[in-house]
């Protein structure tokens, strides 16, 4: 069965059974990811001057929306350099020797989406709060405004966005944690039932 017409297909299959078929494309992806997030403010300057908000906002609104524009510039560099070092960790999250090699992979992604989300949402979230509390002081719609519908002006976005922002994170680490334990406890089980099976012979 040595004949290259069966066995042509082998360093596709080799290539998929270790994991590298879930593991490169991924990192690509991350790599994509953390340049979108550097393109985040220049889409939203360009969007802002596309609609000339700045030629019928007020002086007050010109500088909440700068001051907006400031925040989302390092945020988004945050989350470049998130997304960049962990696509250098998503390729070992696997080895190629591993039973379950897909599995680790989804749940690297499912914690650094949940790192993310809440790296916008509780630090994003919060800075956009206290600026439009300061200068609006009851509610404001400039958060929506730029794309982000979740922001709003209070005391009470103050203090809910950093907690909705920390739960995210929990939650989204939660289920990555529970996803990377089943192939974790699918070894443990066969390595239980090969030790029974051996000890029977």
């Amino acid at each position: 069965m040595d004949n290259k017409f069966f066995t042509f297909l082998k360093p596709a299959l080799d290539y998929i059974d270790t994991g590298k078929l879930f593991r490169k494309p991924v990192s690509w992806l991350y790599t994509i990811i953390a340049v979108i997030n550097l393109l985040i403010p220049f889409y939203i300057l360009y969007v802002i001057i596309d609609n000339k908000i700045f030629s019928y906002a007020s002086g007050k609104d010109t500088v909440v929306l700068i001051l907006l524009l400031i925040i989302t510039a390092g945020i988004s560099w945050l989350g470049f350099q998130l997304w960049w070092d962990r696509k250098e960790k998503v390729s070992t999250s696997s080895e190629e020797s591993d039973d379950f090699v897909a599995t680790p992979v989804i749940a690297h992604v499912l914690k650094t989406t949940g790192e993310w989300l809440g790296l916008w949402i509780g630090v994003f979230g919060f800075l956009a709060a206290v600026i439009l509390t300061v200068f609006y002081g009851g509610d404001s719609g400039m958060g929506a405004a730029m794309g982000f519908d979740f922001v709003s002006a209070g005391v009470d976005a103050i203090i809910r966005l950093p907690i909705m922002g920390f739960l995210t994170i929990v939650v989204f680490r939660f289920f990555a944690e529970f996803v990377k334990a089943l192939p974790t406890i699918a070894n443990s089980a066969k390595k239980q039932l090969k030790y029974f099976e051996g000890g029977q012979q």
